[in-house]
């Protein structure tokens, strides 16, 4: 099962992916957490301090093929070589990010993700968890066209759920097999109403909803993973049942509690 989330900038993509990974990890899944945004820090949300953080993916590791880039080595190879263990047993790996100023695009880097993600499909048992920058690039460079799922993490307010409605008819162009919201930071029921609302209007499939929390805030500025920082947070337990559902088939569960 491979899952990627996204959506506009600060909406709680990588506190989301974080603490699913490791959720799913302690669950007995074999967990491969991937930070696709070329400003890397699902390290620190995840709980792998910056200095032991995964080298990034090189781009050597892709080859050019008619079906599109695939790697050049096995995926535990590359495991092997390109990541470091996370808390709970999690893999993290990383996209490449600019070394320099007036580098170029990030083209190469976005299809070595690609390729990546790609042959995780073939992993038998294996969990992956594709944190994606706020931009729409990743969708028109292909780098999430292998995710079984996308997840688009839906504030609410317009701007943000104008981003989702973007992402999601671009995701539609691609082989994605589902594209489903996450309503996050629902102070009140109005907001989770909101975001229903205009996901109804807009023909979009709206997974669950994760409820505010001063504890998200609190652990980011403690640079502490939620999950360590506040395990009990209502969240959290949304998270668990919502990427359980997915995982295990049962499809995406509604979370509603505590909204």
């Amino acid at each position: 099962m491979r899952i990627a989330v996204a959506g506009k900038g600060g909406a709680g993509k990588t506190t989301i992916c974080a603490t699913a990974a490791r959720l799913m990890a302690r669950s007995g899944h074999r967990v491969v957490a991937i930070d696709g945004d070329t400003n890397p820090n699902l390290h620190a949300a995840i709980g792998v301090e910056t200095a032991a953080a995964a080298p990034f993916l090189p781009t050597s590791l892709v080859s050019r093929r008619f079906d599109g880039p695939r790697l050049t080595a096995p995926v535990d190879e590359v495991l092997d070589r390109h990541s470091v263990p996370a808390p709970d047993g999690v893999r993290l790996v990383r996209m490449g990010m600019p070394q320099h100023a007036d580098e170029g695009c990030m083209c190469s880097a976005h299809a070595t993700v690609s390729a990546f993600l790609a042959d995780l499909g073939a992993a038998p048992g294996m969990v992956t968890l594709l944190d994606l920058e706020a931009s729409p690039e990743h969708l028109s460079r292909g780098t999430a066209r292998h995710s079984d799922v996308l997840l688009l993490v839906a504030e609410p307010y317009y701007r943000s759920l104008e981003a989702v409605r973007l992402q999601a008819s671009l995701a539609a162009e691609t082989s994605i097999g589902r594209v489903a919201v996450v309503a996050n930071k629902c102070r009140q029921p109005s907001d989770f109403d909101a975001i229903e609302e205009y996901c109804h209007r807009h023909g979009l499939e709206l997974a669950g909803a994760l409820p505010w929390s001063d504890a998200v805030l609190d652990a980011d500025g403690a640079s502490r993973p939620l999950l360590d920082h506040a395990p009990g947070d209502p969240v959290v337990g949304e998270l668990d049942t919502l990427f359980g559902a997915l995982v295990t088939g049962s499809g995406v569960a509604r979370a509603e509690a505590g909204v």
